[in-house]
């Protein structure tokens, strides 16, 4: 291979309008979630959730912080990819988680609408909305940071 098919290509830079429009859609997910009252901790932890599943390390590095700092425990985190097995979350969390995961691994027709079902046992309309696009775009975002092989700063 030569060194220009080698050469990793950042998306978001290649095309800043296509990147600018994503980021409008995740502000306008952001603001569907705050609407329907789910808190920022609660979209910091689907964030982190979806990825984990999309193996996006700069996501991941990005919103495990956020999560800290937006007061999410360590202990919840650490266990996030096994959550179905504690009983450290609520309802509406392990609602919006099943659905995270759903949108996510998009499963055969017969499990989502049982993973579909779940949710809507526990979340809203407007809730199911909202974590269906902040899950929507967190997948976009991923996959940008994926291909484009963003890196993770080592901390100072």
């Amino acid at each position: 291979m030569s060194a220009t098919t080698t050469e990793h290509i950042f998306l978001d830079k290649q095309h800043p309008a296509v990147w600018r429009a994503l980021n409008g859609l995740g502000l306008k997910a952001r603001d569907a979630a705050d609407e329907a009252g789910i808190d920022r901790k609660a979209v910091e932890l689907l964030n982190v959730r979806t990825s984990q599943l999309n193996g996006c390390a700069y996501c991941l590095d990005m919103h495990v912080r956020d999560a800290l700092e937006g007061g999410e425990s360590s202990q919840r985190l650490a266990v996030l990819p096994a959550w179905r097995e504690t009983s450290l979350f609520t309802a509406k969390e392990r609602a919006a988680l099943t659905l995270a995961e759903a949108l996510t691994e998009l499963p055969g027709h017969r499990t989502m609408e049982h993973e579909e079902g779940y949710a809507r046992e526990h979340l809203s309309a407007d809730e199911f909305s909202a974590v269906s696009w902040l899950v929507i775009t967190m997948n976009a975002f991923n996959r940008v940071s994926v291909i484009s092989h963003h890196p993770v700063r080592q901390d100072r």
